[in-house]
């Protein structure tokens, strides 16, 4: 029997779900507290316990559409995925709650494994556990979401190894870029939230030259500076003679450590500044505890067409393994309503995208 209740303490928040099974980052207390300062989210905290003990625990987030609203459990909820009765009682729960409260959609994404290596390659399995999941979401009427907030796949290295195996582990020419970025005078250090106003202008550089979205500069003030002022980030920067060349800003919480954001300049590229840097995050990661680093983020599909394919063979590059998870699920408590939002919002927001160029999107 489940007992549930409402946390309403940042510190007792984060240390009952750090031990959990598949804890995420974005389950901290700080990454709902963003979300609500930042894009108008309202975060609800969830313990489950049996027989005193916190078994589960999942961060609900709401955001109201007009008259209706939509709720989302970001990378969670958290609790061990091999015991279908646990996962049948949380999703019973959730499920309750978002018919009470009328919600068009309530989303999931947890870090469930679905399989590992890319498809048709000789290493690719699937995972027999994550595989019973999602047969027990699809009985249940959850329909797999074609909006994937967060990134469905991701590369993982396993951390526990020495030093020496990482680096040798490493493809021989990424093994080759971090070394010539050495002999270079490429030089790491790390930086702090006084250093934010360099690490925006690295990244708004980066989207500008790679053409993806940047936010003004008070966003990522908040962004990361939650997270540095709460211990849950690192950042390092890599320079030439005190100019900023790249960036890499990691978030860290429970055993992983996520290389969330990563920025370089126009200069100097032939140095090759972000093999040091990512040499550097990961040598910083194993000193810290952390079984495992996550560069967070592959393509859905494993195509060379795919926007991140040359982003995907860099991370490739340093060793990991391709890790494909089950990635987001909806559950609609009243169908023709999801049918409707799911069919007609994405028309609105077309429209209004040509009106007035910009970006929108409700779920992020």
């Amino acid at each position: 029997m489940l007992t549930i209740s409402s946390i309403t303490d940042p510190a007792a928040w984060n240390d009952l779900l750090r031990p959990l099974p598949n804890a995420h980052v974005l389950q901290t207390w700080e990454w709902g507290e963003f979300k609500r300062r930042t894009t108008g989210w309202t975060a609800e905290r969830l313990a489950f316990q049996q027989a005193g003990q916190t078994v589960a625990a999942a961060q609900v987030l709401t955001r109201r559409v007009g008259p209706l609203g939509v709720m989302y459990v970001p990378k969670g909820p958290a609790l061990d995925y091999t015991k279908p009765d646990l996962l049948a009682a949380v999703l019973d729960h959730l499920q309750a709650l978002a018919r009470r409260r009328g919600a068009i959609w309530l989303k999931i994404d947890p870090d469930v494994i679905a399989g590992t290596g890319v498809p048709g390659e000789p290493d690719a399995a699937d995972d027999p556990a994550g595989q019973a999941v999602v047969a027990a979401l699809k009985a249940r009427g959850w329909r797999f979401s074609a909006s994937q907030v967060q990134f469905r796949n991701t590369v993982t290295l396993d951390l526990t190894h020495p030093a020496e195996t990482l680096l040798m582990d490493m493809h021989q020419s990424t093994r080759r870029k971090v070394r010539t970025a050495e002999k270079k005078d490429v030089t790491i250090r790390a930086a702090g939230s006084e250093d934010i106003p360099t690490l925006y202008e690295l990244y708004r550089q980066t989207g500008q030259r790679d053409g993806f979205l940047t936010r003004p500069l008070a966003y990522y003030q908040e962004a990361w500076g939650t997270f540095m002022r709460a211990g849950l980030a690192q950042a390092f920067l890599a320079e030439l003679d005190g100019t900023p060349l790249a960036h890499v800003i990691l978030l860290h919480f429970g055993p992983k450590c996520w290389y969330f954001y990563g920025a370089s300049s126009n200069e100097e590229r032939q140095r090759m500044p972000n093999y040091a840097l990512q040499w550097a995050a990961i040598q910083w990661a194993k000193a810290q505890g952390y079984p495992v680093y996550d560069f967070w983020g592959a393509p859905d599909a494993f195509d060379e067409s795919d926007r991140m394919w040359g982003v995907f063979q860099f991370k490739r590059g340093f060793g990991g393994r391709v890790v494909r998870h089950i990635g987001a699920w909806d559950y609609a408590p009243f169908p023709p309503l999801y049918w409707a939002y799911e069919t007609l919002m994405p028309r609105l927001l077309a429209l209004l995208r040509r009106r007035k160029p910009g970006h929108s999107d409700v779920t992020s």
